[in-house]
């Protein structure tokens, strides 16, 4: 096995921002689906025991190594750690839907995944103007509702909650190293039935590749999220894969370089599902880990779907 540095932001493995999915718009109207990986929905049931958000974030970052960050992202992008949890949403985005769909549950407290305002550390000076912020800013204010955002976290547990989400998804447990889970080593699959797999346990509508579709991939390098063109790079340098799957990518760097390591001559293609496709699972997980750690609390996944449409 290759070792692999840990990235200074603290994201373990290959993974930065890892794996996401996409689903159907009708989320946008406040739909909860059903498929294999949206919450075979969380029925709401009596709380038994009250929480407050604060407990609930607390009893999450117990289960992290080294416990407390001292510098994260994952802070409170609404409401107060001393609320009453009536009940909560995971999901990958705290999108208007999703709000919506909350207040309609009544649950006020959302464990997102991502930002909630449209940049990495939620920063909201430049945008004190702006309508749309102070729309999505007031709509959580008026129904008294917590936004916690759980992304370092879940990425610092140990294996990464994350890439567990994603490899439960994809059925590929089994083939996943264990001391490195981003490292897969399937059975002889030609690209073209890898794809399939992806896009079906995923739920997702298409995806861009490159690649022979005919080529035989065995050896999969995960890389969810957007890791960055250089760290996509370097770790295709050490591993060595069949396949590089990931989340997103910068056009003019991670493409380019597997279109002339196929004109050199490797047996190397490109697998890019999206973002918010790639990670999802995560949120799954988070749903999970609440079952199992809180019950008594009313909780279900509320998929963001995805914010751009294929033509």
């Amino acid at each position: 096995m290759i070792p692999v540095k840990k990235p200074a932001d603290g994201y373990s493995g290959f993974t930065r921002r890892k794996f996401i999915y996409n689903v159907s718009a009708a989320v946008g109207a406040g739909i909860v689906l059903s498929s294999p990986l949206l919450s075979r929905a969380e029925s709401f049931i009596k709380t038994d025991e009250d929480y407050t958000v604060k407990q609930i974030m607390d009893l999450f970052i117990k289960d992290v190594p080294g416990g407390v960050l001292t510098n994260t992202v994952d802070t409170l992008k609404a409401g107060s750690p001393n609320m009453k949890v009536t009940g909560i949403i995971t999901t990958m985005f705290a999108t208007i839907a999703v709000i919506r769909k909350a207040i309609d549950m009544k649950a006020n407290f959302i464990i997102a995944h991502e930002p909630t305002f449209y940049n990495h550390t939620d920063d909201t000076l430049w945008l004190k103007d702006d309508e749309v912020y102070r729309y999505k800013a007031d709509l959580l204010k008026q129904h008294n509702i917590a936004v916690w955002r759980n992304h370092d976290y879940i990425h610092h547990l140990v294996p990464d909650g994350v890439t567990k989400g994603v490899l439960a998804q994809l059925e590929w447990q089994k083939y996943a190293d264990p001391n490195m889970l981003n490292i897969i080593t399937l059975p002889p699959v030609t690209l073209k039935a890898l794809i399939a797999h992806a896009k079906a346990r995923l739920n997702i509508e298409k995806v861009r590749y490159i690649g022979n579709p005919s080529q035989s991939c065995r050896r999969v390098l995960l890389m969810p999220g957007a890791a960055g063109g250089q760290r996509q790079i370097e770790s295709i340098e050490k591993v060595k894969p069949d396949v590089l799957i990931c989340g997103e990518i910068q056009e003019w760097e991670t493409a380019e370089y597997v279109r002339d390591a196929l004109a050199k001559g490797d047996n190397l293609s490109l697998i890019v599902l999206g973002h918010i496709a790639s990670e999802e699972p995560g949120s799954e997980f988070m749903l999970n880990w609440l079952k199992e750690k809180v019950p008594g609390v009313k909780s279900t996944h509320v998929p963001c779907g995805n914010s751009l449409s294929f033509m």
